[in-house]
């Protein structure tokens, strides 16, 4: 019987890697040497998260880790699993008799920011006791959506966006390895568009393929290029689902919206966001970032609007809320913009990376103790409320460094006003243009 012949499960899943040889991406963290995979060869496995937006692996890589230590994996989503889910795994971990042989259990709990704070309460005493390994899955900032004291007994470990060079490779093999596809002629012509519409998910990818592929089934040689991959999926392109693929597109839309400075294109696709039944709070939260990355010092009040837009939301709820959100993303999206201080911190980061941990100056050092005094900590230190205008003219970067400017204020109303003072303080580095 022909593999085609009988039911087989989607494209991804048959392609799912069983090995970190075959894992796609995330060199930074399973590459040779590297942190991630050092903990699995070494067998010392310790609870952690894996922080990255879909389709990046982290439901493989959970699997592939267990399979590699020959332990016992059990799995919940946060979604359907509640506290007694959690305990029935806890009692299973410690009856195991494998326990003492392979060491302990690894429980994989998908979309962990689900879980309130009872049920992530629950998983600190056998996280902490060692009765299973936790490894947890997120889009979401775990430093907003899982509790402190769990975050403390966890590494966090942050997982990418594939390269193109990554989905290339995933492509090929998948062309040559699945027991369906390498059973048809196919020819690639061009991957360019499968290569966009995947947006650096591997699941996207496939599904495309898969998709692509399907449509174009009774053709042979089956070519693929730009133009039959986006006719293809244009032709099958699923309604909005929020827990989807499309999810990850509509908020891009709405983002983009408002930084393009069109309210109502950020208004009907928060209309399609919650027609579908988005979690309001994760549009509120994306206000909160479009306020600070794209509004910015253009309109500093647009960030405190987001921010009592997220509180309101909180209390009052749906379908009230969806009140403040519209309104918030109207303000937002009415706002001159400005992203100069976010593109400085990266400046600032780009440097760090560059430069290393470049010491300190001396007179801005901390001298708590009388043996950094002795070492002249602090010493030269001019404090600026001593002088006029509450300013004064010293350096406050590494030597190294002196009269880097990562700041360059944008032409808009408030900004300018922040030049002006800039220009006043700091004529060296700040010139009136």
């Amino acid at each position: 019987m022909s593999a085609s012949s009988v039911m087989l499960p989607p494209l991804p899943e048959r392609m799912r890697p069983r090995s970190l040889d075959d894992y796609a991406g995330q060199r930074h963290l399973v590459g040779e040497g590297c942190i991630l995979r050092k903990m699995i060869e070494s067998g010392n496995l310790s609870s952690f998260i894996l922080w990255g937006p879909p389709g990046v692996g982290k439901t493989t890589l959970a699997h592939i880790i267990a399979e590699t230590l020959d332990r016992e994996f059990y799995t919940l989503s946060a979604v359907t699993a509640g506290v007694k889910d959690v305990r029935d795994v806890f009692d299973k971990a410690r009856n195991s008799s494998l326990f003492a042989q392979r060491g302990a259990p690894i429980l994989f709990i998908d979309e962990i920011h689900r879980f309130n704070k009872a049920q992530q309460d629950a998983l600190l005493g056998a996280v902490e006791n060692g009765t299973i390994v936790l490894i947890g899955a997120t889009t979401e900032n775990p430093s907003f959506e899982v509790i402190t004291p769990l975050l403390s007994r966890c590494q966090v470990f942050i997982l990418k966006n594939l390269e193109k060079a990554d989905l290339e490779s995933l492509l090929e093999r998948a062309l040559k390895e699945d027991v369906l596809l390498k059973e048809k002629n196919i020819r690639v012509d061009e991957s360019d568009a499968l290569l966009r519409y995947s947006g650096g998910d591997a699941r996207r990818l496939l599904n495309a393929l898969e998709l692509v592929v399907d449509s174009l089934a009774g053709n042979n040689p089956i070519v693929i290029d730009n133009a039959s991959v986006t006719a293809s999926i244009q032709e099958n392109m699923a309604i909005y689902d929020k827990d989807g693929e499309m999810h990850y597109d509509i908020i891009s839309a709405f983002i983009k919206s408002i930084r393009g400075s069109d309210p109502n294109a950020a208004l009907y696709w928060l209309a399609r966001m919650i027609d579908g039944g988005e979690d309001p709070l994760f549009i509120a939260r994306r206000l909160c970032l479009s306020a600070s990355e794209d509004v910015g010092l253009a309109n500093p009040n647009a960030l405190l609007l987001a921010n009592a837009c997220f509180e309101t939301v909180s209390k009052i709820g749906m379908p009230e809320g969806r009140i403040p959100l519209a309104e918030t993303t109207v303000y937002l999206a009415s706002s001159p913009k400005s992203n100069a201080s976010y593109m400085a911190l990266e400046k600032a980061l780009a440097e760090v990376r560059e430069s290393g941990n470049l010491p300190v100056p001396l007179p801005i050092r901390n001298a708590p103790t009388e043996l950094m005094k002795d070492l002249h900590y602090s010493d030269g230190y001019k404090y600026a409320h001593d002088y006029p205008g509450h300013f004064v003219d010293m350096e406050f970067l590494p030597d190294k460094l002196r009269g880097t400017v990562f700041y360059e204020p944008a032409k808009n109303r408030h900004e300018d006003a922040l030049r002006a003072y800039l220009e006043a303080c700091w004529p060296k580095y700040y010139p009136k243009g």
